[in-house]
């Protein structure tokens, strides 16, 4: 076989592979889409109307911002900057703050939207990941929240940053020494990512590019794919109670989507009741989806949420404050703050930096790879790569619709939990100077402690969860079998799942 041939071959089972899962030839009608009435799966309008948020606040900031470091006067409201030279970047967010109308409780709304998408996104992939929703075929949108996660990060670390305060410029150096710690290619990735050798006055410029169009920009294509594969496949559901009274019949079988008319579900396929009203939809069909359709049932339902996303970010930004930067002062090349940590989410990574020893730096071939770069870099990746590959480990042959019971599925539910308490213990690593103010120690005496517990809890916590849901009593990994529903009554085995073909 040839070259040509082969390629060929492997295009076409590329192509294969995505049209078993979003069946790229078929008809989709998205009005007739149904939503499965199930509160947890509004986690991810949560974040979409977050991301909204932040677009218009972020536009509203930008018009007040001045991404640059040269030395301004400072004549606002702060007394005890008066008459001084501050960096204008430094400058422009006071002003936006304490002078521009509305300007500080906009701030604060940004900062909060920022917080609650993140937190929406990192809650989402948790119900994914334990109820099994991202298996076959499913896995493509895995990958995208797994990208949208870490962009979502990446652009709270550009946006803290901006002010050029002392936290920010000493986050600024944290992040740019690891940039630059990464083998071979080090030094260009730094100088592209922070516009050259930090301190430099094109960082922050760099930094607002990033933060304000090309991470949004990746964002919202993500998001773009994220609802097209949503619309081309159908919704997960739990599995249902029982037989199912759908009336009408609005739905597109092929299509996968069911729709929902009046007081009772609207579903097509099942048997008709001999009165020729309601049809009844078995148990175990998977070839509709129970649920409200996309308008006008679920649309009212969105309207409410976004109103309610609203009024929660209205009242965080109205009580409480966020990053003083008054308080932090402007950037001081000769002097560093006593306390700097990131934020919660980027604390994980934070501890791994702080918990990986300084012998962990090695020469390979010639090739220095720096604890920087194993602690503030690998470590991270790897906790991403491994979320992002999970769903082709455990993996299911064929489409699946209904989602599991994570009690009924010890391997999975114990990697899920040794995973949430890795994340949480190097958390609390990354804030160990806080730590060992409480316990009237110091940090150098924590740390040993410190990575002890993170080799040992998450994995304890792992295998007690596993031997707590029966996962050594069960040679399958999955645990709880599900039942069999027999070939008799035309319908597959439960443990199959759906068919999107």
């Amino acid at each position: 076989m040839s070259r040509i041939d082969a390629a060929t071959d492997r295009a076409e089972s590329a192509y294969d592979w995505v049209d078993s899962r979003l069946d790229l030839e078929g008809e989709s009608d998205f009005l007739g889409k149904a939503f499965p009435a199930e509160d947890s799966f509004l986690l991810g309008e949560v974040a979409l109307f977050c991301f909204g948020i932040l677009v218009s606040t972020g536009t509203f900031l930008a018009f007040f911002y001045e991404p640059s470091t040269a030395a301004v006067e400072y004549g606002g409201s702060v007394a005890q900057y008066q008459g001084q030279e501050v960096p204008a970047a430094f400058k422009s967010v006071l002003n936006i703050t304490y002078d521009v109308p509305f300007g500080m409780f906009l701030r604060r709304m940004h900062h909060w939207a920022a917080h609650l998408f993140v937190a929406a996104i990192a809650l989402h992939m948790l119900r994914v990941f334990f109820t099994g929703a991202y298996r076959n075929p499913r896995e493509p949108n895995w990958l995208v929240g797994t990208g949208l996660a870490g962009l979502a990060m990446f652009a709270a670390y550009t946006g803290y940053s901006l002010p050029y305060d002392e936290f920010a410029s000493t986050a600024v150096g944290i992040g740019y020494n690891v940039a630059a710690s990464v083998p071979i290619v080090g030094d260009p990735l730094a100088s592209i990512v922070f516009g050259g050798q930090f301190p430099t006055s094109a960082t922050i410029p760099r930094l607002f590019f990033l933060h304000v169009f090309l991470i949004p920009a990746a964002i919202a294509g993500l998001i773009a794919v994220h609802m097209a594969i949503l619309v081309r496949q159908k919704h997960t559901e739990a599995r249902r109670d029982g037989d199912v009274a759908a009336a009408g019949t609005g739905a597109d079988v092929s299509g996968g989507a069911a729709g929902a008319g009046g007081d009772a579900p609207s579903a097509s396929g099942g048997a008709e009741a001999p009165d020729g009203g309601a049809r009844l939809i078995d148990r175990d069909d998977d070839s509709v989806v129970i649920g409200l359709p996309a308008f006008p049932n679920q649309a009212a339902v969105s309207a409410v949420v976004f109103f309610l996303t609203m009024a929660v970010l209205s009242l965080l930004a109205g009580l409480l404050p966020v990053h003083n930067i008054a308080e932090y002062g402007p950037n001081d090349p000769a002097s560093t703050p006593s306390l700097v940590m990131p934020d919660w989410f980027l604390m994980w990574g934070y501890g791994f930096l702080k918990l990986t020893p300084s012998w962990l730096s090695f020469d390979v071939l010639g090739i220095h790879i720096s604890s920087e770069f194993v602690g503030g870099l690998l470590l991270p990746s790897l906790v991403f790569v491994a979320v992002a590959v999970w769903p082709f480990i455990d993996r299911a042959e064929k489409p699946e619709h209904f989602t599991r019971n994570y009690l009924d599925r010890p391997f999975p539910t114990a990697v899920g939990i040794l995973g949430v308490t890795l994340v949480m213990v190097a958390s609390i690593a990354g804030m160990d100077v806080i730590l060992a103010e409480i316990l009237g120690t110091s940090t150098a005496v924590l740390r040993p402690y410190l990575t002890a517990t993170l080799v040992l809890v998450p994995a304890a916590a792992g295998t007690l969860t596993y031997a707590i849901l029966g996962g050594f009593a069960d040679d399958s990994g999955e645990g709880g079998a599900e039942p069999t529903i027999s070939e008799d009554d035309g319908t597959a085995s439960a443990t199959e799942g759906s068919s999107d073909d």
